[in-house]
């Protein structure tokens, strides 16, 4: 199960280097996480420091 970002988001750019697969990709307001790359690992989930990234 892929995680998703919520608008939570403030486009920090904390998680971007997190993902070991580079399934995040900026946008203009908020972040995005592509499901097909997302491996599940959860680590841009724990170092968020708005908490908007969770289980899809």
């Amino acid at each position: 199960m892929a995680y998703r970002i919520t608008e939570e988001c403030v486009a920090c750019g904390t998680c971007l280097d997190e993902c070991p697969v580079n399934a995040i990709q900026e946008g203009e307001e908020q972040y995005s996480i592509d499901a097909d790359k997302c491996d599940d690992c959860g680590k841009c989930a724990e170092i968020c420091p708005t908490e908007a990234i969770v289980k899809k």
